[in-house]
């Protein structure tokens, strides 16, 4: 049998001196495995391409083709910018068995990238496995979840503990696992895919920019009949929102709002998306008057209810104004012809 072959794509935009230690991290897990890493550009527009290219070949690593820096040329989100490296593919032309998706600022501890490949391997039925991850300091970060509903909109937004404790089984973030286990999905920071099951779901869908595009990817693999597996052996150190900034919002971005409502209104409908909207807004406000009752400083970001509901509103009379085109008659083509 031959050896399977792992292509791993790391994604930078303007973090290039962050992506350079995770290519550094990720050469040294991927010793004795054949494969290649591809380092994506995302239309930085700040030096990063050329800076990242003459590092990968003062440091040797574009001999052999054991590194290739490409630039995406458009800023089309993470799932765009990651979709380009795997379509890129291997230098050699060869097919990838595995695709390995690793953020920027996401760094593989020793033995973490054979842990992903050794469970697709011995668990056929396993479509995408993700790994444990933590911080410079060693505290775990949140990266197992279930898919979203109705119930954890709400659940998610009145934050009451009966509440909570009872849809504890519809809340989206899922403890962090102590032993490795299915989930329903997992961030996109360290995740390995299997590539015929990204041939028969496809890529990561391009209309989202930024979030919830690893939530409707797993929701595919899943519904096709795949299983994404959490790997507790694999670990992985990731710093964090290092290139969307989240960490310092002060409100949050439209394009968050975007992806929220594509997934919701592309995987379930746009009745389901607005109870999903109505359910997150009628838990938001019992929470404010909960605070309001208790004098407890508000949570949310500013004025973010009330931009989700207009948000939706507006997206949602846009969906049913919209009339699909006529498809053309048959016949009149065939007149035509």
């Amino acid at each position: 049998m031959t050896a399977p072959l792992l292509q791993t794509v790391i994604l930078n935009y303007r973090t290039p001196d962050m992506t350079m230690r995770s290519v550094a991290a990720a050469l040294r897990e991927m010793q004795g495995i054949a494969g290649e890493i591809t380092v994506v550009d995302n239309a930085s527009g700040d030096g990063s391409f050329e800076a990242m290219q003459t590092h990968a070949q003062a440091q040797g690593w574009t001999q052999g083709s054991r590194v290739r820096v490409l630039q995406s040329g458009h800023n089309g989100g993470f799932g765009a910018g990651n979709n380009f490296g795997i379509r890129a593919g291997l230098s050699t032309g060869q097919r990838p068995d595995f695709i390995y998706v690793l953020n920027s600022d996401a760094f593989p501890d020793p033995g973490s990238i054979r842990a992903l490949m050794a469970h697709l391997q011995l668990h056929p039925e396993t479509g995408f496995a993700g790994s444990y991850i933590h911080g410079e300091d060693g505290a775990p970060h949140l990266t197992t979840f279930r898919f979203p509903s109705i119930l954890s909109e709400f659940e998610g937004a009145i934050r009451f503990g009966p509440v909570s404790r009872l849809l504890k089984n519809r809340a989206v973030p899922r403890p962090t696992p102590d032993h490795t286990t299915r989930v329903d999905w997992l961030a996109g920071a360290s995740m390995m895919m299997r590539r015929e099951v990204l041939d028969q779901i496809g890529l990561f869908d391009e209309v989202f920019f930024l979030y919830f595009e690893e939530t409707d990817l797993c929701l595919r693999a899943h519904r096709a009949g795949f299983q994404t597996v959490f790997v507790r052996d694999s670990e992985v150190t990731h710093i964090g929102s290092v290139s969307t900034g989240m960490k310092e919002w002060k409100r949050v971005p439209g394009y968050w709002f975007d992806s929220r409502l594509h997934y919701f209104t592309k995987n379930h409908g746009a009745g389901y998306a607005a109870g999903a909207t109505m359910a997150h807004v009628t838990g938001g406000i019992l929470n404010h008057l909960r605070q309001l009752i208790q004098r407890r400083p508000r949570t949310d970001p500013p004025r973010f209810l009330r931009t989700l509901l207009a948000h939706n509103l507006s997206a949602l009379r846009h969906i049913r104004r919209a009339r699909p085109t006529p498809l053309p008659d048959p016949a009149s083509s065939r007149d035509r012809s």
